[in-house]
């Protein structure tokens, strides 16, 4: 007598779901995943340094000033990485300036991105002559050499911590304000924005709603890398004494208060030095991560 049997029917793996997939195709890049490790620790220093940090960024030990680090001869415990001329902590003002140092780059990048996608929307919207003004007007910021336009904007409205992130956000614009323009122009012929248009969708809601998050990708990655470049130029003018003003533990102005002492007493201009270095070196990392997830199309054989 014959036996019947069914075989049992073999389930199909579901696809994983869009962030699943993008976390596969991120971590991928090793570069990009200790980039992420080393920015989400130095996040995490921004947040808690006023836990983790020993001492005040502004207190003054003048008993203990110009200490060398605890692997250095006559280094001492209490002040693992030294102190300064002034006898202040290195290892608090370095927990301290990754604060200032990462806010200036957050706020820049924000606003940045904030207003060129505002601006380039509206020149590949509107085109004609507001595309053109816009334009021109971005080809003018972008004619003078970065770190001159800042300085020259710093010297006129004043320096200090705002106006260096006022400074770095006119300066670093045009690079939003053309790769939104370029995405919009791209994703308006295609056939669901007209089908949009027909269907009666207002100019705002296709632009900010239809259009934009197809531009997205592209714009998160310049984001990413630009909060790295915000850092560097506001370092730049930290050390040129135009950004914030000590006694604050900005990185670029600690650079400026060591530069006499580069030869005698080389590790307080070195350990800025090196956490400027440190952070800009693993956002890059992570940018370019995100921009081999984001875009397959990108990624390097």
């Amino acid at each position: 007598m014959p036996v019947d049997v069914t075989l049992p029917t073999q389930r199909t793996a579901n696809p994983p779901g869009p962030l699943l997939a993008f976390w596969h195709s991120f971590r991928e890049n090793r570069g990009a995943v200790i980039g992420l490790t080393v920015v989400s620790a130095v996040i995490l220093i921004a947040i808690f340094a006023s836990v983790l940090a020993p001492y005040d960024p502004l207190d003054q030990f003048r008993d203990f000033t110009r200490l060398p680090p605890i692997w250095s001869e006559g280094g001492n415990w209490n002040y693992p990485l030294g102190t300064d001329p002034l006898g202040r902590d290195m290892l608090s003002r370095l927990m301290y300036g990754s604060r200032i140092s990462l806010f200036i780059g957050l706020s820049v990048m924000v606003v940045s991105m904030i207003t060129g996608v505002v601006l380039g929307l509206a020149a590949s919207w509107f085109g004609g002559i507001i595309d053109v003004i816009i334009l021109r007007i971005m080809d003018l910021i972008m004619s003078i050499p970065s770190l001159v336009l800042a300085i020259l904007i710093v010297a006129i409205i004043g320096p200090n911590l705002t106006n260096t992130i006022v400074a770095v956000t006119i300066v670093y614009l045009p690079r939003y304000v053309r790769l939104v323009r370029a995405s919009a122009l791209s994703e308006l012929s295609k056939d669901y924005v007209t089908a949009a248009k027909v269907s009666g969708v207002g100019p705002l809601r296709l632009m900010f709603v239809t259009v934009l998050p197809n531009c997205l990708p592209p714009l998160i990655v310049q984001a990413a890398l630009g909060v790295s470049d915000a850092i560097l130029e506001a370092a730049g003018l930290g050390f040129l004494g135009l950004g914030a003003q000590p006694p604050a533990p900005e990185w670029g102005a600690m650079l400026a208060d060591a530069r006499d002492l580069i030869t005698s007493h080389p590790w307080v201009m070195a350990l800025p030095g090196i956490a400027i270095l440190i952070t800009v070196l693993a956002i890059n990392l992570m940018g370019d991560g995100l921009r081999d997830a984001l875009d397959p199309r990108l990624k390097r054989s």
